[in-house]
């Protein structure tokens, strides 16, 4: 399972042929695709942007991973340990990769930002 953050999912529901666009197909083909209710949030926020009717399909199909307590302290630790390292990311990308690190997912990105977050998240 991969969580797959908002970042590739809007390539995906824009109908690009990107390479984030490419990496979510084969996951939702597979039933491998996972979103939290952060994503969500900001997926609906920019509806304008994306398709509404491909994001109420997708609602029905894509596994959804908590966004709880442990996913909440894992953040407040992330977001620490992510300034200490000089590590600059918004909120909503430290909650994305706690989630993901909580529940043993990987990560669906296209934002580099990730690539810096992600190994400090692992540790924790």
């Amino acid at each position: 399972m991969t969580l797959v953050d908002a970042s590739s999912w809007i390539e995906f529901l824009r109908g690009r042929s990107n390479e984030p666009s490419q990496r979510v197909k084969p996951l939702l083909a597979r039933g491998h695709a996972a979103w939290c209710n952060f994503s969500l949030v900001e997926l609906w926020g920019g509806q304008g942007q994306v398709e509404k009717k491909g994001l109420e399909e997708l609602e029905a199909e894509v596994q959804l991973c908590a966004v709880n307590e442990q996913v909440w302290a894992k953040a407040r630790l992330l977001a620490g340990r992510s300034r200490e390292k000089g590590v600059t990311a918004t909120s909503g990308d430290i909650v994305v990769a706690a989630c993901a690190a909580n529940h043993g997912l990987g990560l669906e990105h296209c934002g580099s930002h990730f690539d810096k977050v992600l190994p400090i998240a692992k540790k924790l």
